[in-house]
């Protein structure tokens, strides 16, 4: 599960890691208001005007603007707040912004310059350790930074049984080229953050940049966070975070029905029951030539009522041209799925796309009479290739 910007930046500053203080706003007048309460607490005179969006590259889409008035407070947030932000890592058709982050300006003069780094805590799968990953070249992205400079990128991976060891920190803060006060904040910035990341059960934290001010403060100025679902029972406070306007919308739709699926850009459904015998149905429609529409697994209730639903969920994709079933039944029985598709067929009645159904294990001779007597515009398959062979068919 993604956070905002806002909301990964109050989780660091509750475990102890200095942050760029900021204010989210919903309409350029609490915008407006934002900034005179920063001005109040911080002094900062410019303010850092921010899109709220599950995506990274804003500054590169117009989605984060520097103001040096209020007056332009008022213009830039209103300029960004209901706008389609494009990035690299949205579609096409970008993310609608419904609220910016009215942030403090933390590049000040000073005796030196500020300098910003890189710095992300994840799990290496490789070796099963989590590890810190930093890098000199803060504000860049970090692909590009590994693919022309990779000795720049370095890594410190962290025992579980240990933890994060204090000359571990240092060896970062020094490899990052810093000394004196800089040195000293940037290891409590470490411990802190990797802290966070431990006992908030995350997948993922990245901080681009962290800022060494000008006087020598080491800050998060951004805040990239993605929680694990799959620990979010613990953690009852952080679930309630889950911006559900940010995420696709058929997901959402599914998983408020216990149903597993993953958006994907193909051009053929698929409905399976179990995660092992998607990943090979996915398989199976590359190698007849199509490309996986989503990945749905219906469990092993496959009535009418759960066949429908996922059916509605696939057919909201435009872009699918045929839908392939491939249900194994052990507990479920094969004619009472086939039973729960024709039912679910003349339910819906406005299919408009050819259907393959495979079906093996308990009864999938009878399951297979029901579907080839039906009548209706589905086709049964027995064998791997047999259903390979009619999606490729229906393709054509």
């Amino acid at each position: 599960m993604n956070l905002h910007e806002y909301q990964g930046k109050e989780m660091l500053a509750s475990f102890g890691v200095r942050i760029q203080r900021g204010i989210v706003a919903t309409t350029p007048a609490e915008a407006v208001a934002a900034a005179k309460k920063l001005t109040e607490d911080t002094g900062t005179g410019w303010h850092v005007i921010k899109a709220q969006v599950h995506a990274g590259g804003r500054g590169k889409g117009g989605g984060v603007k520097l103001a040096k008035s209020l007056e332009q407070v008022e213009e830039i947030a209103g300029q960004i707040i209901g706008m389609n932000l494009v990035t690299p890592q949205t579609s096409a058709e970008g993310k609608k912004v419904h609220q910016v982050l009215v942030a403090e300006d933390v590049y000040y003069p000073g005796d030196h310059e500020p300098e910003e780094y890189y710095m992300s805590v994840l799990l290496n799968r490789a070796t099963g350790r989590n590890m810190i990953m930093y890098s000199t070249e803060g504000g860049m992205d970090i692909e590009t930074v590994a693919e022309e400079t990779p000795h720049l990128i370095f890594t410190e991976e962290i025992n579980p049984a240990t933890g994060l060891l204090g000359f571990q920190a240092r060896k970062i803060a020094f490899n990052l080229g810093l000394s004196g006060t800089a040195f000293k904040e940037m290891t409590k910035f470490v411990a802190s953050l990797y802290k966070a990341y431990v006992e908030t059960d995350s997948s993922l934290f990245e901080i681009n940049p962290v800022l060494k001010t000008s006087d020598d403060k080491i800050m998060a100025v951004d805040a990239k966070v993605t929680l694990d679902e799959n620990a979010l029972f613990r953690h009852k406070d952080l679930a309630a975070l889950r911006d559900e306007r940010e995420e696709n919308a058929v997901e959402v739709e599914a998983k408020a029905v216990g149903l597993n699926y993953v958006d994907l850009d193909g051009n053929v459904g698929c409905m399976v029951n179990g995660a092992g015998l998607a990943m090979a149905t996915m398989d199976l429609i590359k190698q007849a030539g199509g490309e996986p529409a989503n990945f749905l697994d219906v469990g092993g209730t496959a009535d009418a009522e759960r066949v429908e639903i996922a059916f509605d969920l696939i057919l909201k994709d435009p872009n699918v041209k045929a839908i392939l079933v491939n249900i194994f039944g052990g507990i479920v029985r094969c004619d009472r799925v086939a039973q729960g598709i024709v039912d679910a067929y003349k339910n819906m009645g406005n299919i408009s796309v050819p259907i393959i159904v495979r079906l093996q294990g308990t009864n999938a001779d009878i399951a297979k009479e029901l579907i080839d007597n039906s009548g209706l515009d589905v086709q049964s398959a027995t064998e791997f290739q047999e259903a390979a062979d009619k999606v490729q068919a229906v393709l054509a």
